[in-house]
């Protein structure tokens, strides 16, 4: 009997090493696939104008009808895009450190953000690498890979990707109710950007929606946390087996 298919989607600037120690806990129970988003990792650059549905067309060749879809940060905005407008793909979703429904401080903070990557990438890219990893025990191997991975993007492509992250959340937005799928909602307590408060709002919008904050836990959660994620995830997708 073939095993159950998850699909992984990274966040902006990523690519798919970044879910190494999630995939480690998940292979010997599923079939992992871990699509780069378009104008990432091994993909060409991503042109000026892309969108949110770009980048879903860009990974759907890789989601076969009923896999579990997880995706963190961008890369939830597009799970959540593909659970929108090809139900029959996602038996789960789940969404990793994911906005929602930005207020008007946060989409200036995030449009802040877009402005340094700009102006100064290289600065841009330490100040994100902090924000995601400060504080916390995760190997420095992991947080130079992080970085390095980051620093290796084309600026173009990045910026063109930071944007349908910047306004990504109102483009799904009037999709969300639509959502049928089983779905989980998860973050870290100490996200400054995807902050609790924003996994709550998603998790009161989605039909069938669990919310869980992970203490002690910053952006990068799937790194600092893949135990606690792939136990939830799974627990998530156990339930809808049983249902």
């Amino acid at each position: 009997m073939s095993r159950p298919t998850i699909v992984l989607l990274h966040g902006v600037g990523l690519d798919h090493t970044m879910w190494e120690p999630v995939a480690a806990l998940l292979r010997d129970r599923f079939e992992v696939r871990a699509p780069d988003l378009p104008g990432h990792g091994t993909c060409p650059p991503a042109p000026p104008g892309t969108t949110l549905s770009d980048l879903a067309q860009g990974v759907i060749a890789d989601i076969p009808a009923g896999s579990h879809v997880l995706g963190f940060s961008l890369g939830a905005l597009v799970a959540q895009h593909i659970a929108a407008h090809r139900p029959e793909l996602v038996a789960t979703l789940t969404s990793v450190s994911s906005v929602c429904r930005r207020t008007n401080d946060e989409r200036r903070a995030v449009l802040g953000r877009l402005r340094a990557a700009e102006s100064d990438f290289g600065t841009s890219a330490a100040v994100s690498i902090e924000r995601w990893y400060g504080g916390t025990d995760v190997p420095q191997e992991w947080v130079r890979r992080t970085e390095s991975t980051l620093l290796a993007n084309s600026l173009s492509s990045f910026l063109a990707c930071y944007r349908v992250f910047a306004a990504g959340d109102e483009d799904v937005a009037p999709l969300l109710g639509q959502i049928s799928a089983p779905a989980l909602a998860i973050t870290g307590a100490d996200d400054p950007g995807s902050t609790p408060e924003m996994t709550h709002r998603l998790a009161e919008v989605l039909p069938n929606c669990r919310a869980v904050v992970v203490p002690e836990t910053r952006h990068m959660l799937p790194v600092q946390r893949p135990r606690e994620l792939v136990d939830a995830m799974t627990t998530l997708i156990e339930e809808d087996a049983h249902a």
